[in-house]
């Protein structure tokens, strides 16, 4: 396989390989019945990518609802209909 991916078979006899490579920043990818299952990453890379984890970032709603409420009451500008045209 090329540098990099490893058959699901090939990475178990070659772990060390696999794990090595990965500490020197190569991320691997290990393939079953030839589809990418996973990829095997330095810890201190996964943990780089864990603070970025999307569960961990507050969706646009959860921002607005978070806002201040201001229960006072406002003025509303006077709603003016205009004549619209019928064929």
């Amino acid at each position: 396989m090329n540098s990099g991916w490893w058959r699901l078979k090939d990475a178990k006899n070659q772990f060390s390989k696999v794990v090595e490579a990965a500490i020197h920043g190569e991320p691997q990818h290990v393939t079953r019945r030839g589809r990418e299952v996973v990829v095997v990453v330095a810890a201190d890379e996964y943990m780089r990518l864990e603070k970025f984890n999307p569960v961990s970032i507050p969706r646009f709603v959860d921002h607005l609802l978070a806002l201040p409420k201001d229960d006072v009451e406002f003025e509303r500008l006077p709603f003016i209909t205009r004549e619209v045209e019928s064929n």
